[in-house]
């Protein structure tokens, strides 16, 4: 038992170092939308990851209750969440394809009162969107089993985001290699052109000069 707790102790300690640096699992962010304009929140995702967010206008005033437009696109503009006169709603989804995933949201009418709207909005990506209390009941698990769940989650998803780095690497390795390959070919290209102009220069003042009697 002792081993055990060590154990699930060390793993934890771990867990909070790796975490924070490999998986964006939650973020709360507060965003001030201009009574002219929209304010969007963009985050990169690789695939098949699930996205979980509550968003809520908040208002000072509780006779103006001010309405937004909400907007979630993919990396290739897929619509992915719209909602028209919003004041509160949440959007769920499974990530397609790698890339950035952009919410926007933009004040509605003169709903507003001339004012700039505030909203909280709580995004949650991976291991953090799951609902761990619903698959601590379904499977009957509870204390150390279920943290131990939670590190075994965390560990597959920091080896997925790494194999995503270094897939990224090596795109960008390549990327890097063929631009490089690119601009030697353009500087000898350069300099071929720049020695046959000068040649084609030359001779040509040789024959002028030449025409003319000079040499």
């Amino acid at each position: 038992m002792r081993r055990e707790f060590a154990t699930t102790l060390l793993l934890s300690t771990l867990f909070s170092f790796l975490v924070p640096e490999l998986i964006p699992v939650g973020e709360g962010v507060w965003l001030n939308i201009p009574k002219t304009g929209t304010k969007c929140v963009s985050e990169e995702i690789q695939s098949k990851v699930v996205v979980l967010a509550d968003y809520l206008v908040i208002s000072d005033e509780h006779s103006i209750f001010p309405t937004v437009s909400v907007k979630v696109t993919s990396p290739y503009g897929s619509v992915l969440h719209h909602s028209e006169n919003a004041t509160h709603g949440q959007f769920a989804f499974t990530t397609q394809e790698s890339g950035t995933y952009l919410a926007c949201f933009e004040a509605v009418g003169n709903s507003h009162g001339n004012n700039d709207i505030s909203i909280n909005l709580d995004w949650k990506t991976g291991i953090a969107a799951k609902d761990w209390d619903s698959i601590a009941r379904k499977e009957k698990i509870e204390g150390v089993e279920l943290e131990l769940r939670k590190l075994e989650a965390a560990v597959e998803a920091i080896h997925e985001n790494l194999l995503y780095l270094r897939n990224r690497e090596a795109d960008m390795r390549i990327v890097s290699e063929n631009t490089n390959s690119r601009v030697a070919w353009y500087s000898i290209m350069s300099l071929g052109i720049c020695i046959l102009v000068t040649g084609l220069q030359i001779l040509y003042l040789k024959q002028y000069f030449e025409r003319k009697k000079l040499i």
